[in-house]
């Protein structure tokens, strides 16, 4: 039996985000705005996020800064890729990482239409990156206070977080476009892929059980590299055509060096 839009918008946000936590005014997919978040946060505004136009012509890819050190990947939802979320899912133990030892700092998303928000903390969290936050900044101060916490503890402090909440609603209300309500429905969901200090390329989504591995870089390769794309982005690609759901309509922003 076919499941109905409404049911499939149900099984999407109850299993994840209660309807009786905060939600938060969705970001547009814009990488301006992205960027204006982490930098009212305190990353430094010689790094912010870059659109990529194909991930296959080479002359297209040339315009985007590199070394490329997080990938966002923006696709609507739909009754494929949820199965598969939950399939992979199904039976394995719920990360519970912690502490400065970790290879990989993740967030569980538990506020609604955070998504975006949730994908931007990962790509500044992890990697090089984590050198342009600037000294006592609100968010070298989140992720100071989150280092020592359990994924549970951790969610709490974003959830409770008023300098997140407050960035949040300034850049939520930028872009192109009229800003939705916080109570809307929006099904694009951000998974963003990062490379660790360890060189491994890692999936990160606030929705799944905890980080995911997908496989090794050498460290000259960066997250769009061929070998980086071929374990991420690709295999994504493929995975949800071959399920059924036809040609992906996606987009795809990079985390790098500024033109400015």
């Amino acid at each position: 039996m076919a499941t109905s839009k409404e049911e499939l918008a149900t099984s999407m946000e109850n299993p994840d985000v209660p309807g009786t936590n905060k939600r938060f005014v969705p970001l547009e997919n814009n990488p301006e705005v992205m960027s204006s978040l982490l930098h009212q946060l305190g990353l430094s505004k010689s790094i912010g996020f870059h659109d990529v136009y194909s991930i296959d012509d080479p002359e297209l890819l040339a315009f985007v800064p590199r070394p490329a050190y997080a990938l966002l990947l923006v696709f609507p939802v739909n009754e494929s890729y949820e199965k598969f979320r939950s399939k992979e899912d199904s039976g394995k133990p719920e990360y519970n990482g912690s502490g400065p030892e970790e290879e990989v700092m993740w967030f569980k998303q538990t506020i609604g239409n955070a998504c975006g928000l949730i994908g931007l903390l990962h790509g500044a969290s992890n990697g090089p990156v984590k050198n342009f936050i600037g000294r006592d900044s609100d968010l070298e101060r989140l992720l100071q206070e989150a280092t020592p916490l359990k994924p549970t503890q951790r969610a709490d402090l974003l959830y409770e977080s008023r300098a997140l909440e407050s960035a949040h609603q300034i850049a939520a209300q930028k872009g192109d476009t009229a800003a939705p309500s916080a109570e809307d429905h929006v099904e694009l969901h951000y998974v963003c892929f990062v490379k660790s200090m360890d060189n491994n390329l890692w999936e990160m989504d606030g929705r799944r059980i905890g980080p995911i591995k997908l496989g090794n870089l050498e460290p000259e390769e960066d997250v769009l590299s061929e070998k980086a794309l071929a374990l991420s982005v690709r295999s994504f690609l493929k995975r949800e055509e071959q399920a059924g759901g036809g040609e992906l309509r996606f987009s795809l922003v990079a985390l790098g060096q500024s033109f400015d």
